[in-house]
């Protein structure tokens, strides 16, 4: 008696016949194969298999972009959303400094950009998330697409967990305690874009990992976009270390800049506390640390040179204290 193949079968069989035989997803079938797994049709043997032949062989920018375009289907987006400037993900979380990107956001929206934000957290003991960042300055997360829609048009901002936007990648992110390894997941759901922001930003840990979002935003005619290594992972210059920036404008041939280093101290100390109380003090001009500044104002000067409102790195930069010098101090709270 013969047994008939499941139809998801041949997405692992593609991956795992042997260094000879392998190769990688086209974008059609990883679209294919991400929808299947999304909507529920994948056991999760298969899914195990396929998340680890994929790590091993490492992501190419054709399956990064075919998982974006089987995702996006499964989202309860409202009919009428409002535009959005910035897509900004936060997937990795901080251990060693304060996660200072936040206040670069808070800046460009009290600047007037609005911004969508989307992670997840608690996949890695030990590391600050930004939903509980965000909390401490009286940001609570979106529980819908429709509330998050409903923040943009109010504040210009919202917070919308992985979880609302997809339960299942949530609990796919959520195995890598199990896997001992992070998966594509990680990966991918960076550029999920659910409300079509002009601009998406990426942050990433390893910098062998950027021309393949580079790539990735191509595929996706993605109108803006700026990927970088940034902090701990997530899109935070560090403003200690040059940082190699690379701009993609739809399906043009990505630009890569080599931004030079803020400050002359060549390694950072950990910091120790990690105390979130320090965002307000910055934000109100309590703390004035070289490091904390720098890193902000830097990651603004990023965010701005992708939306287009600067033609040079020198021009970003000098915007970026512009932007800073002149937000409301009374946009976030005075204590935390």
């Amino acid at each position: 008696m013969s047994i008939e193949s499941h139809p998801f079968a041949r997405f692992v069989a593609i991956l795992g016949r042997g260094k000879t035989k392998q190769r990688h997803l086209t974008l059609e079938e990883s679209q294919e194969a991400m929808n299947l797994i999304v909507n529920g049709e994948v056991l999760p043997e298969q899914i195990g298999a396929f998340l680890m032949l994929l790590r091993l062989k490492e992501e190419a920018p054709e399956e990064i972009a075919g998982f974006v375009l089987g995702t996006r289907p499964q989202f309860d987006v409202p009919v009428d959303i409002p535009a959005v400037d910035i897509d900004w993900s936060s997937y990795a979380g901080k251990r060693i400094q304060l996660p200072w990107f936040i206040l670069s956001v808070m800046a460009l929206v009290n600047a007037g950009h609005s911004v969508f934000m989307h992670g997840t957290e608690g996949h890695t003991p030990g590391r600050i998330y930004t939903r509980q960042a965000l909390e401490v300055l009286g940001f609570s997360a979106a529980g819908s697409l429709q509330q998050a829609a409903d923040d943009i048009r109010t504040r210009r901002f919202t917070y919308v967990p992985l979880e609302v936007l997809s339960p299942t990648l949530r609990h796919l992110i959520d195995l890598r305690p199990i896997f001992g390894l992070r998966s594509p997941v990680h990966s991918f759901s960076r550029m999920l874009n659910p409300f079509g922001a002009h601009t998406m930003m990426q942050g990433i840990f390893h910098r062998g990992f950027m021309d393949i979002h580079a790539g990735a935003a191509q595929l996706l005619d993605q109108p803006s976009m700026a990927v970088f290594r940034g902090e701990g992972g997530e899109i935070e210059r560090r403003p200690n270390k040059p940082t190699q920036v690379w701009l993609t404008r739809g399906k043009d041939e990505p630009v890569v800049e080599n931004w030079p280093a803020l400050l002359d101290q060549p390694h950072q100390p950990a910091d120790e506390a990690m105390d979130l109380g320090e965002l307000v003090r910055v934000w109100h001009g309590d703390n004035t640390d070289p490091y904390a500044l720098a890193s902000v104002t830097g990651t603004i000067a990023v965010a701005l040179r992708a939306m287009g409102k600067a033609d040079s790195v020198a021009q970003a930069d000098s915007m970026a204290q512009n932007v800073w010098e002149a937000r409301d101090r009374n946009f976030l709270p005075v204590s935390a």
